[in-house]
């Protein structure tokens, strides 16, 4: 997220070309992991309601062809990973960027607000039943319900970040991650994303009766294949994707 002199807040613009890069992510099958990192002293300080508030209440935004929704909450489900870094502060519809994401590190100096409540509306974006599902209903209801702002501390216990860092070392942590999910198989990859999706949304039953026939087609990959001789030859493996 490029616009720091307004603190990364999103107004149309940036909202769609977040969504281009999350759909360049998803169907570029040479890019194995996303990060979502915010330049200058910020992670986002929000949405530009001026800008955006006005197109939300008309109808919701529409998503063009080459674009997901960055906070998922329509569309397809994301099946690439997303690693978020997250540094000064995520207001609003950072936070829910942050839920939409799959792991999340945070620099020490982060402070957080769902702030919605203090502006006459509510999240719009997914935290009304992420952040209780990853937190909580009490600990989620204390920041919804209040829009009072939290650091990183706070955020570590809720669950919304797994690791807190240095100021200015989050975003090398979070390439690390990445980088370190890249190197696995990614129909594994794809194939996890989906289960552990389907078992949060649908319920552990339907999940359960689904993995079978998913790993049926997964141990018939080259990918598979390939892991299995690793483990037998005790060396890593070099995944393809096939």
């Amino acid at each position: 997220m490029n616009r720091p002199s307004k603190r990364n807040a999103f107004n149309m613009d940036l909202l769609h070309a977040l969504g281009n890069a999350y759909y360049v992510l998803e169907t570029d099958d040479q890019l194995r992991c996303g990060v979502l990192y915010g330049h200058g002293a910020n992670f986002t300080g929000g949405l530009d309601l001026a800008d955006v508030l006005p197109q939300i209440t008309d109808s919701s935004v529409d998503w063009a062809e080459d674009e997901l929704n960055p906070v998922s909450t329509t569309g397809p489900a994301r099946t690439t990973p997303v690693v978020a870094a997250v540094h000064g502060w995520s207001m609003t519809i950072g936070i829910e960027l942050l839920l939409a994401a799959d792991i999340r590190i945070a620099a020490a100096d982060s402070q957080f607000a769902q702030m919605e409540v203090q502006r006459g509306i509510f999240p719009l974006g997914g935290a009304t039943f992420r952040l209780p599902r990853e937190a909580g209903w009490g600990n989620a209801m204390r920041w919804l319900l209040t829009g009072d702002p939290f650091d990183a501390n706070e955020a570590l216990r809720l669950g919304l970040v797994q690791e807190i860092v240095e100021p200015g070392r989050q975003l090398d942590r979070a390439v690390e991650l990445a980088e370190r999910i890249s190197e696995q198989a990614p129909l594994g990859i794809k194939a996890t994303m989906a289960s552990a999706r389907l078992g949060v949304t649908e319920g552990e039953v339907v999940e359960g009766d689904a993995i079978r026939d998913v790993l049926r087609r997964l141990v018939k990959s080259e990918d598979a294949q390939k892991g299995m001789l690793s483990f037998l030859e005790r060396r890593p493996a070099r995944f393809t994707g096939r």
